[in-house]
């Protein structure tokens, strides 16, 4: 489906990554909401026609990986983890810019 679509790959890897870790049950219920949220945009905006609607999506996506990262630093979530969340944020923030 998006084997091609290098963000959303990523999104997949952070998602699975958050699924290992093991934190306090409301921050892992929430963590792992935000993190799926971030791959189910991205999929849903490359699927959307219009530039308009991808990019709309493709920011909601980012808002989430936004709640990600901060739910991360409130855990004192691995660093690894961090870092590939950073990863996926710059590659989604260049492509929103991409799509502006």
């Amino acid at each position: 489906m998006n084997a091609s679509f290098r963000t959303y790959q990523l999104s997949v890897l952070l998602y699975r990554q958050c699924a290992c870790l093991k934190l306090p049950h409301h921050l892992q219920d929430q963590l792992l909401r935000a993190s799926s949220s971030i791959a189910l945009n991205l999929a849903e905006g490359n699927a959307k026609s219009s530039i308009k609607d991808q990019r709309r999506f493709f920011e909601i996506a980012f808002g989430s990986l936004r709640e990600v990262q901060s739910i991360l630093d409130l855990a004192n979530g691995r660093d690894d983890i961090k870092t590939l969340a950073d990863k996926t944020a710059a590659h989604l923030y260049k492509l929103i810019h991409y799509l502006s």
